[in-house]
């Protein structure tokens, strides 16, 4: 979808903001950017929608050098969202998500349907926000729009540089969960920006890490945090490395179909009717779903004093995990 051929990017005054970088962005998948600040990584961003224009090399979008594209077609094909989110404030939340489908064209009723869809999948129900200014909202709440304006003209790709950079940690962490679950919903190619690995750790299909202007490694997580390149991936990923991999690592990647063995917790979860909390064999049993994290399932494994946890979606079992299956998962790690 997007690639990145030996690109250089050089300033008037000498300063050489990356150089010879090299790497794919697959259709349909997050890929992270980290490193320290100063590294190039915003720099790396802002060429895919021409904010910025390489030096040497080549920056290829649907395999068409970007070069050769209309840059205010293809602003318009990227949504942008930004740590300051950049909503306009005079406008209201509807008409804010409503920017780029109004300059495309999109007919009123087009317009007022995405938006109500948009609203509704980032938890904010039309009939209470759409009218509200921005200055009304949270941070948290706006960050929200911010995703759904740069969503609403269903772009091609998605770029999003330290996107809830500015947020309390609890918000923070709970938006990140938010957007993992839509992402699984459009599976829009995105670029995403970060200077924490924790966070590229929990967000990223792959992750380019960045140091001085140079990726020195592109890979998935698991295989980052298994095999760093080198001393300053090492560094840059801390000591916590086997915490970290059960925090990347989905319960669904380890997850098991259901077997007599698992029968009374699971039977259980069913004849409850409900997933919130339920009383298996060996007391209070708090199922997970397949986008929680291993971490999050090993500790409610351990609290619920069970060998099986029941994995839910929509209130329904789709599957278990246990603790050996965790703990195999990480055979091999670091």
């Amino acid at each position: 979808m997007i690639e990145f051929e030996n690109v250089t990017k050089e300033y008037p005054d000498g300063t050489v903001a990356i150089e010879e970088i090299s790497f794919t962005v697959e259709e349909g998948t997050t890929t992270v950017l980290v490193g320290p600040s100063g590294c190039g990584k915003t720099t790396t961003m802002k060429l895919v929608n021409r904010l910025e224009d390489p030096t040497e090399g080549t920056v290829y979008f649907g395999g068409t050098d970007i070069s050769e594209l209309d840059e205010i077609d293809l602003r318009r094909q990227v949504g942008y969202v930004i740590q300051e989110i950049g909503l306009f404030d005079h406008m209201t939340v509807g008409e804010n998500i409503a920017t780029v489908p109004d300059l495309k064209g999109w007919d009123e009723g087009r317009i007022e349907e995405r938006v109500d869809e948009l609203l509704e999948l980032m938890d904010l129900p039309p009939e209470q926000y759409r009218d509200q200014y921005p200055t009304e909202l949270s941070g948290g709440q706006r960050q929200r729009v911010g995703v759904a304006r740069a969503l609403a003209a269903d772009p091609d790709v998605m770029l999003m540089d330290e996107p809830f950079g500015a947020l309390d940690p609890i918000t923070r962490e709970n938006l990140q969960q938010e957007f993992l679950d839509i992402q699984a919903e459009i599976n829009t190619t995105i670029l995403f920006v970060t200077h924490s690995i924790d966070e590229a750790l929990k967000m990223g299909d792959r992750i380019a890490i960045f140091d001085v202007g140079e990726v020195v490694q592109y890979d998935t997580p698991d295989e980052i945090l298994a095999n760093p390149k080198n001393e300053f991936v090492e560094d840059f990923i801390g000591a916590d490395r086997t915490l970290k991999q059960l925090q990347v690592t989905p319960v669904r990647e380890v997850m098991e179909e259901p077997t007599e063995e698992h029968g009374e917790v699971v039977a259980t979860v069913e004849g409850n009717g409900h997933a919130e909390h339920v009383v298996g064999e060996a007391g209070d049993v708090v199922p997970v779903e397949p986008t929680d994290s291993t971490q999050v399932a090993l500790s409610r494994l351990i609290q619920g004093g069970v060998d099986a946890l029941p994995v839910t979606r929509d209130d329904e079992v789709v599957g278990v995990v246990t603790e050996a299956a965790i703990r195999g998962s990480r055979d091999g790690g670091p």
